[in-house]
């Protein structure tokens, strides 16, 4: 029997974060989905009511950026949904396809506010609600573009540098929390066909689905705190 987990999803109203969603639903878990586009949560809610009757998922529309500037309180959303949290999947992430010399101080400021600094502002915010007596699991969403000595395109620096910093932030902060009973770990994705593959490398076509990916995250989320904690795992057959 599957142990029924309180799971929190940053970043699910497409792609890989959407499908991993509907799998760990499927399962029984208890979910919460966060993302900006409300209209594609709430799509996701009913696709899974469909899909999973009496099993509901519970959708809040936010910006994370909210959540690093301190306008938005998103411990005390939560807070109504869950008294703890055993999974936390921030899978967030904004892609700028552009030449170095090319961005703007704004630009870059956007990718690292998303990429970097909500997701360490989310995890701090939501610390009180994980670990204890029971082991909580924070999966943060890297990518190939981040991890040492991967191949780089032209491009996606400020993007490839947000992942890396990311990485590096899940093994600190794996050091800082295991005393709190949670483990953190990063999975620096290589290609899936996903919308934000696509607006990167137009008309590549992926070995793997949003729902292939999906199918690696959404158990390494509820059995990867079993055998890993600070590690930043590459999980590529393409990259792209």
């Amino acid at each position: 029997m599957i142990n029924r987990s309180n799971i929190l999803i940053i970043g699910s109203s497409r792609g890989i974060g959407r499908e991993t969603a509907k799998i760990l639903c499927g399962q029984g878990h208890n979910l919460v989905c966060v993302s900006r586009n409300e209209k594609a949560l709430e799509s996701l809610k009913r696709e899974c009511g469909r899909l999973f009757p009496g099993k509901p998922v519970s959708v809040h529309a936010l910006d994370v950026s909210d959540v690093a500037d301190g306008s938005c309180n998103l411990r005390s959303i939560i807070e109504k949904e869950f008294k703890r949290i055993d999974i936390l999947l921030y899978n967030a992430g904004l892609l700028i396809n552009k030449k170095f010399s090319e961005f703007s101080s704004t630009g870059m400021m956007d990718i690292f506010r998303v990429n970097f600094f909500s997701a360490a502002a989310v995890i701090q915010e939501l610390i009180p609600l994980m670990g204890g007596e029971r082991t909580s699991h924070i999966v943060n969403i890297g990518s190939m573009g981040g991890f040492q000595g991967s191949p780089k395109f032209p491009g996606l620096s400020f993007y490839s540098a947000s992942k890396a910093a990311l990485a590096s932030l899940s093994e600190c902060l794996a050091v800082e929390l295991d005393e709190l009973n949670i483990r953190v770990n990063c999975l620096a994705l290589g290609s899936a066909q996903t919308e934000m593959l696509e607006e990167a490398f137009p008309g590549y076509q992926s070995p793997l689905s949003a729902a292939d990916m999906a199918e690696f995250v959404s158990h390494f989320m509820v059995h990867g705190h079993k055998y890993f904690n600070g590690k930043v795992l590459p999980v590529a057959v393409s990259t792209p």
